[in-house]
């Protein structure tokens, strides 16, 4: 009598047994849709310009590295060189609408494309902050600001402390040559003026201008170590860019690179130099080489295609969504930001425009000049549309 209900009893318990084992296993697979569905989420966070499409053409990316070469090195040795070579008065006008050229580029460079570009890093979705602060790229740009203000300041102690060693040198030297036989001539009031004296007070009547050679090479060594910086960010993002948009960012690389090296040979052709100053302008300390000059300007031409070499040789491991990524990248972007920032508006467009040649200069000099700074800034910020 019992047995055909405990034979039903067993058949209801292995039934729910199979509802709750599907029941489980339905459970398990929309986990495993979840987890699928918010890893496919976290691949698709930000790419910057196209890292998602993997589909490289590695002979088109090793052949278009030469052709940034030539471009950056045309760029920055054409002012290098006009300005070493060829001394006349249309060749001044040129590099100076150069010279605004570059500041007006450097500006752009600085708040359009740098400081745009970490923040987009440094708020990706991809990055797990512990506290979440909207400033981050900002802070960061204010300590390359910091940075660049400290080692000019640092810099330009340490060459006035060397320039006064040797200027107190020279004066003691010249004193002992003068006074050889303790000679001296009587004044009209009957005093004795050494002889050294009387070369001192001829000296006072000339109108000469001191330039400091040391000051401002280091004043475009750290504004070339900032385009150094992003140079390099640029020529490792342009390889990792997908083929459906690498040819559209070369396009816009090629005109960034070659405004760019136009401001900076235009700044390194300024560096004075035995052969580019005049008897009007005395040089305190020494003169900046022409090798020196070749030297920067081929430190800019080669970081962006090192940039590119490096690109090349990651391709298959490099991951636009990794957070350390996006933070390296960003906080690197965010420091050349501010070191650009910092040698544009201080070094460039204030010594200029407030203490230097423009301070005074005619109408049309100074018109050519503000359409050249407007014209830098406005192509700049055009292609931070596209980079």
């Amino acid at each position: 009598m019992y047995g055909p209900l405990l034979l039903f009893d067993a058949w209801l318990a292995v039934a729910d047994s199979r509802e709750a084992t599907e029941g489980e296993s339905d459970a398990h697979d929309h986990e495993e849709e979840s987890t699928e569905s918010t890893a496919s989420e976290g691949q698709n966070c930000h790419f910057h310009a196209g890292v998602e499409d993997r589909d490289y053409n590695v002979p088109l990316r090793i052949g278009l590295l030469f052709v940034v070469l030539v471009t950056s090195a045309i760029a920055v040795f054409a002012p290098i060189l006009m300005g070493s070579y060829i001394q006349n008065t249309i060749v001044n006008f040129c590099l100076m609408m150069l010279k605004q050229f570059g500041t007006g580029v450097m500006v752009s460079t600085a708040f359009i494309h740098l400081l745009t570009h970490a923040n987009l890093m440094l708020t990706n979705e991809c990055i797990d902050y512990v506290v979440d602060y909207e400033g981050t790229a900002a802070a960061i740009m204010m300590a390359g600001i910091f940075l660049a203000f400290l080692i000019e300041y640092l810099g330009a102690r340490i060459l006035f402390w060397k320039n006064d060693r040797h200027a107190h040198a020279s004066t003691s030297d010249s004193s002992t040559d003068h006074n050889v036989g303790g000679e001296s001539i009587e004044s009209g009031n009957g005093k004795a003026i050494p002889n050294n004296t009387l070369t001192t007070l001829a000296g006072c009547g000339n109108s000469l201008s001191h330039v400091n050679p040391g000051q401002e090479k280091l004043a475009v060594t750290v504004m070339e170590t900032g385009i150094i910086f992003h140079s390099l960010l640029i020529g490792l993002t342009l390889v990792v860019s997908g083929d459906s948009f690498f040819v559209t960012l070369f396009i816009v690389i090629i005109f960034h690179q070659a405004f760019e090296g136009i401001a900076l040979g235009a700044r390194i052709a300024e560096l004075p130099s035995a052969a580019s100053t005049d008897q009007a302008t005395k040089i305190v300390g020494k003169p900046v080489t022409m090798t020196t000059k070749i030297i920067m300007g081929a430190a800019f031409s080669l970081v962006t295609p090192l940039g590119m070499a490096i690109g090349i040789g990651v391709l298959d491991q490099f991951n636009g969504n990794d957070p350390a990524t996006l933070i390296a990248i960003g906080t690197l972007d965010a420091v050349s930001a501010g070191i650009l920032a910092w040698v544009s508006l201080v070094e460039m467009w204030a010594g200029d425009w407030m203490h230097g040649a423009l301070a005074k200069a005619s109408a049309l000099k100074t018109t050519a000049a503000l359409i050249s700074l407007m014209l830098g800034m406005a192509l700049m910020s055009l292609l931070g549309k596209w980079a």
